[in-house]
């Protein structure tokens, strides 16, 4: 930023620009400069705060074999890319994930999906729901 600042200056002393825009220049510069080393801090807090938070999968059946579980964000993204890659090569599991894209999956974990992302209601009651909290 001291390389620009003193850029600046030198456009002032050489009357390429005014004392009062050559002011605004340097203020922008300072605040561009304390944006930066301000945005760091609160990326890893939002992410770590992400990374804190718990999958939750609710089912609900009609004949009461309901099931509940709740798993960090942290364990989510490792068992998923290791499980993935284990039941695509256990023949009787590999038709049923040979469809799901982990990439996708893991993209959206990386990104921050939030809130609610399953919400099923069969037709004879059962629910089913995945949300992130």
């Amino acid at each position: 930023m001291k390389n620009e600042i003193e850029k600046v200056l030198a456009m002032v002393q050489e009357g390429q620009v005014d004392a009062e825009k050559g002011a605004e220049l340097i203020q922008v510069l300072k605040e561009k400069e304390q944006s930066a080393s301000v945005e760091p801090s609160d990326t890893s807090q939002k992410t770590a705060g992400f990374m804190d938070k718990t999958l939750k999968i609710r089912v609900i059946s009609t004949e009461n074999d309901n099931v509940n579980v709740n798993l960090p964000i942290k364990l989510v993204k490792v068992v998923l890319s290791a499980g993935h890659n284990i039941a695509s090569k256990i023949p009787q599991s590999e038709q049923y994930v040979k469809d799901i894209d982990i990439d996708l999956i893991l993209e959206a974990i990386e990104n921050e999906l939030d809130g609610q992302i399953v919400d099923v209601k069969s037709a004879n009651g059962d629910t089913v729901s995945v949300v992130i909290e």
